[in-house]
């Protein structure tokens, strides 16, 4: 599993007094990117092996302005070419949001999707776990 801290910004809050919807999806895929640097290690676009398939999130609880919110993520399924990757925001212990995003090990030339296998299998494997019990 990776972690990042996210400290909100006054910017990230919405007229409600909390932080937007519209902050997570965003803060999940700059957590994806250790997940991303296992593909394509500088994140050299030009070198990129992975496409999105499917992104959702659900909301639990509000987040709040001034106190830090830790993002972990993981990988929750590794099929043959895709995988999800879920990701957890949680603050001061609480489990706020849950996401799942599903990418594919993908050939922008060939338009195919590529089998994981070797060594990135293993570094992706190395990641593989449950989703926890408060999920």
């Amino acid at each position: 599993m990776f972690t990042r801290t996210i400290e909100p910004a006054f910017y990230d809050t919405d007229a409600l007094g909390h932080v937007n919807n519209t902050r997570l999806p965003a803060w999940f895929e700059l957590a994806r990117n250790d997940i991303f640097r296992l593909f394509t290690p500088d994140l050299d676009p030009r070198k990129w092996h992975l496409i999105m398939a499917r992104m959702e999130v659900d909301y639990r609880a509000e987040l709040q302005y001034g106190r830090d919110i830790e993002i972990r993520t993981y990988i929750s399924r590794l099929g043959n070419s895709s995988f999800t990757v879920s990701q957890e925001a949680r603050q001061d212990g609480l489990l706020t949001n849950l996401g799942h995003t599903v990418l594919v090990h993908f050939d922008h030339e060939t338009k195919k999707a590529v089998p994981i296998e070797g060594k990135l299998r293993e570094a992706l494997e190395a990641h593989l776990q449950a989703e926890p019990a408060d999920a």
